[in-house]
Formats: C-alpha cells, structure tokens, sequence
C-alpha cells in the first residue's frame, strides 16, 4: 500500500513539475504512462523497461512540441516564433521553445519581424535574439518566473552587442539564457537595483548573481543598435508598452510615453526589453 501511495505522489509532483515549466508536458507523461504497462511486459529487465519508457516520454513530447502544439494553439491565437533563425529572428536559446516558451499572438510575431526587417536595412546583419515570450494555451497560465507573460501578448528580447575583439557587431549575447548579465548604472545614473534591493525585493537581482559573467568583456553592450531597435518598436502603433531600467532609458535618451518604469516586484531589465502589445 505505501509503495503505491508513494509511486501515486512521484507521478503527481513529475506531472505538476512538467506542467509547470512546460504546459503540456504533464499531459504527454500521463500519455506516457499508459504504455508503460505494454513496456513492461515486453521487457523483463527493470533498467530496460525505464530506459524504454524515458525514450518513449521524450519521442512522444517531441511530436508534441514540433507538430502538435502549433496546430492546437491557433484556435487560442498564439502562433511559434522561429525556432531557428529566420528572417533575422531567432531564440537565444532552442530551450525556449522546447520548454513551449516562445508563443505569441499572431499580431506581436509580425511586429517582431517587421522590425527585424527594418533594423537589417540600417545595420544589415543584425539579428533580433528573443528570450521569455508565453505558453501556447489559455489566458492566466503562468510562464513561471513572469508575473505577466500569460496571455500571448508579451516578448522579452536581449539587447545587441558588440565583439571586442572584433570591433564589429555581434549575433550573440553574453548570457546563455539571455537574461542575468546586466548593463549595470553608472557613477550618476539612477541606481533602481540598489533601490530594489534595499527595499527588500530579493528576486530583483537574483538573476546576475546565478548567471554567469564570464562573456561580460568579450560581449559589450551596443547603444546606437540597442536604441534604434527600442525605437523602432516604439513606432510600432500595436506596440503600447517597453519596460527598461531607467538608467538605460536617460542614457540612451529615449522618450517615449510607451517606455514605462516596472515595479520592484518584477526582476531588473537592464539585460533585456521587455514589450507588450496594446
């Protein structure tokens, strides 16, 4: 009896776990389950019968997230961005869409690539790194650790930068997930981390201090591109909010109503942009 109770509470934590951090992948474990049953019984060894079975798990998720995912989640308005670079667009990192992170509304994926677009007409080569944008279904469903990315309307984008040892503009960022290396304030600027972190918002920082540093000076920030990308998302008339840390926002000299200050409950944003549609 423990041993079933025990097995009933690992399934539920791994289905809760899944569901979590990737929205369907809960589901395509109960799948998963039900052929465990055949697997065992065609397989006497307990090793092979798990190693079936994880294999099993991981083809069957596969097929979600390539095939079937992008077909259900029109009727909730969301569609994929690349999951490769296309268009000049791509994911800082291919984790963000096999965790189904990279889902949007149809209208925020145009607006995206159109500022790609223009951005490769005044710096040809540029590429547009997206982070965090939102699951494929349902309005409300969390993208843990956002407060907001719940309703296909919102993308996080890394800034641009420039090779050191290069002098020339780069496609890559410094962090490996995009966020964590920040572009800190100067001596003079508006400090809101240290604000942030004074008031007691532990989380506000918490990214910088996990990620690591070590791309920091090979990888430098690029403002003329940063701002001209900013801008052109401003111009945007889908576009009604960006969030950026106010030091960023006087540095670069960047005025629109549309740039907002975000509270210190979120997490910094001198590592990325964040933008919304109206």
């Amino acid at each position: 009896m423990l041993k079933k109770l025990i097995t009933v509470v690992l399934i539920l934590i791994i289905t809760f776990v899944l569901t979590v951090f990737t929205q369907v992948g809960g589901v395509v474990f109960l799948i998963a389950l039900l052929f465990h049953r055949f697997i065992k019984r065609k397989l006497s060894n307990r090793w092979l019968r798990y190693t079936a079975s994880l294999f099993l798990f991981l083809a069957l998720y596969l097929m979600a997230v390539f095939i079937f995912v992008p077909i259900l989640a029109k009727p909730f308005g969301r569609v994929p961005l690349p999951m490769f670079e296309r268009d000049h667009v791509k994911p800082v990192t291919i984790l963000t869409c096999l965790l189904n992170r990279n889902y949007v509304r149809p209208e925020l994926k145009i607006i995206t690539m159109q500022v790609a677009a223009h951005m490769n007409k005044q710096y040809p080569g540029t590429v547009l790194n997206y982070l965090d944008a939102n699951f494929p279904f349902v309005d409300e469903f969390p993208l843990w650790p956002h407060l907001s990315h719940d309703d296909g309307r919102k993308l996080d984008l890394s800034f641009l930068y420039t090779d050191v040892s290069t002098g020339e503009p780069s496609s890559e960022v410094p962090s490996f997930i995009g966020y964590g290396v920040c572009e800190e304030p100067k001596p003079g600027e508006e400090n809101r981390p240290a604000f942030c972190a004074q008031q007691g918002y532990w989380q506000y920082s918490f990214m910088s201090g996990i990620v690591s540093q070590s791309r920091k000076a090979e990888l430098v920030f690029d403002p003329s591109r940063t701002k001209s990308m900013i801008n052109n998302f401003v111009r945007q008339s889908g576009i009604g909010k960006i969030l950026i840390e106010p030091h960023l926002k006087s540095r670069l000299r960047l005025t629109s109503r549309k740039i907002r200050l975000h509270g210190c409950q979120a997490v910094r944003h001198d590592d990325h942009i964040h933008i919304q549609l109206r």
